[in-house]
């Protein structure tokens, strides 16, 4: 599933800012809250961070370009690239658990 990445609300009486620098590359795995980004206004600098975990798309902005305000600045691919390393962790925690294998501690009659 992909994200949008958005140009956030920039202040009162600012409606478009420049791309400053991304801090990521297509390709690269994000986290949720990690800055993708830095805008600059002539008022003041905006990290934008990403929305969630995942892995980013398209930069749809590149740097020195002027956006306004909730424009797309790139795309986020959430989903199996995002969901693979944990899924992988799942089934073998399944596994053990249905193959009866040492649970640990000691059997008692009673």
């Amino acid at each position: 599933m992909s994200i949008e990445v958005r140009v956030p609300t920039l202040g009162e009486s600012v409606t478009e800012a420049t791309v400053a620098t991304w801090f990521k590359a297509p390709g690269d795995r994000v986290e949720a809250d990690e800055m993708l980004c830095e805008l600059e206004t002539d008022k003041v600098t905006v990290e934008v961070p990403s929305p969630a975990a995942g892995t980013l798309g398209d930069i749809v902005a590149p740097e020195g370009e002027t956006v306004g305000v909730d424009a797309l600045l790139a795309t986020l691919n959430e989903g199996d690239a995002a969901a693979a390393p944990a899924a992988a962790k799942a089934p073998a925690k399944a596994e053990a658990k249905a193959d009866g294998g040492d649970a640990g501690g000691e059997a008692v009659d009673v």
